[in-house]
């Protein structure tokens, strides 16, 4: 098999409660897991686990306390864990996509230039960008009349259709999407199906978290069971 797009080794994570005397949590103990190009990985585990807190360290958001988290793509061969903040971000422009559960950009920015930043970034001409945010806002039900008004101004389904279209814009080898569905009706939950099966056949590399289990059932080429490894000393 060829090198994964994502390999995770050893990895553990702990928190300082600075408001209990510098308490020290430990919430992952030796996570390990790859993740090759063309298929999509499902961290699996109840709420509280700590799916969330894994992409946020793939992403670079959260401080691994130990282990490595290793990319290899497009001439990238990093590990995050242990990389500047500079490299980081590189590593985000270049290789990896993250679609949060909550939509976060510049107010007053019309929902179709706030899809097709990430493109314009790049490089993108503006009328190319805007074209292909367009055509991504129709997928997930957005109505024209809306695509020049700020998200803000929407409601939390149409924010969340927003935040889809702008994590799944560009194609970067990893895409990581925390809940992409959760906020959306069964007919956009499907679109977003269809998304994923889209970045997969181009040999992108997804892990995700999906609690809605027929979502799950549907992706999921493999599932990572995250409960496996949740530190000792948080199991009551």
């Amino acid at each position: 098999m060829n090198q994964p797009v994502l390999r995770v080794s050893d990895l553990n994570k702990s928190f300082t409660m600075h408001l209990q005397s510098g308490k020290e949590i430990s919430v992952l103990n030796g996570l390990e897991f790859e993740v090759h190009g063309g298929e999509c990985v499902v961290l699996d585990g109840s709420s509280g686990a700590g799916k969330s807190t894994i992409l946020k360290m793939v992403f670079g958001n959260y401080l691994a306390t130990s282990g490595h988290i290793e990319l290899h793509a497009r001439g990238f061969n990093i590990d995050i864990a242990n990389a500047d903040p500079r490299t980081i971000l590189a590593a985000r422009r270049n290789v990896m996509g993250y679609v949060s559960q909550f939509l976060r950009c510049v107010p007053r920015v019309s929902a179709l230039d706030v899809v097709a930043e990430p493109l314009i970034e790049r490089g993108t001409e503006y009328v190319e960008a805007t074209s292909r945010a367009a055509e991504l806002l129709s997928r997930l039900g957005i109505p024209e009349r809306l695509w020049s008004l700020p998200p803000a101004t929407f409601s939390g389904g149409e924010q969340q259709r927003v935040n889809i279209a702008r994590g799944f814009i560009v194609d970067l080898p990893l895409l990581l999407l925390d809940e992409p569905t959760a906020s959306l009706d069964s007919k956009n939950s499907r679109v977003v199906i269809d998304l994923i099966a889209e970045k997969i056949e181009r040999g992108t590399a997804i892990l995700g978290i999906f609690h809605d289990p027929e979502v799950r059932e549907i992706v999921a080429d493999r599932l990572i069971p995250v409960e496996d490894y949740v530190a000792l000393e948080r199991v009551q």
